[in-house]
């Protein structure tokens, strides 16, 4: 049972390393380690650790709509800015993104929303001269991934916290 608890804190990690890299199950994974553990050990020591998972799970939902919303607002991105990150985002994650024939899925996570949102940005400032429209078509698309970076960031802090928050409810006896 003992390596079973152990495999299951290296799954945790993997649900931490998920939590800051886009692509990889995160919080999640996490909260299914946590339950598989509960369903092990009868449900005795797990409750706390399994409300908070559930609870990260949700803010972090959360957090990956309004973080890349925050930052691209902040940047002064409008909702096609926002709508062309999430198609790059889309589009990467696939990998149909013609311009990046290697890195896979993961490059495409990264590189997806931001030329997206540059785009759907350069889309909607039409009103605007070539120049100034680059230029805020670029900070728009910075502001979302920055956004992006800083909800990731929150996220993996959460991440932690869960798997300390299990680690601490739910130490067997005898493991050192």
């Amino acid at each position: 049972m003992i390596i079973l608890y152990w495999l299951l804190i290296v799954l945790m990690v993997v649900g931490i390393i998920g939590a800051l890299v886009p692509g990889i199950p995160g919080a999640s994974l996490i909260l299914v380690s946590i339950f598989v553990w509960g369903a092990i050990d009868g449900f005795t020591k797990v409750w706390v650790a399994l409300a908070t998972a559930l609870a990260v799970l949700l803010l972090s939902l959360g957090i990956d709509f309004l973080a890349a919303y925050w930052g691209g607002k902040q940047a002064g991105a409008s909702n096609w800015g926002q709508m062309g990150a999430f198609i790059g985002l889309t589009l990467g994650f696939f990998g149909f993104l013609p311009a990046l024939p290697f890195g896979g899925p993961l490059v495409g996570i990264l590189i997806g929303p931001l030329l997206g949102a540059i785009i759907g940005e350069f889309l909607y400032r039409r009103d605007l001269e070539l120049q100034p429209r680059i230029k805020l078509a670029a900070q728009a698309g910075v502001g979302i991934v920055v956004g992006n970076l800083v909800g990731r960031l929150i996220q993996g802090v959460l991440a932690i916290a869960s798997v300390i928050v299990f680690v601490f409810t739910t130490w067997p006896p005898g493991v050192a």
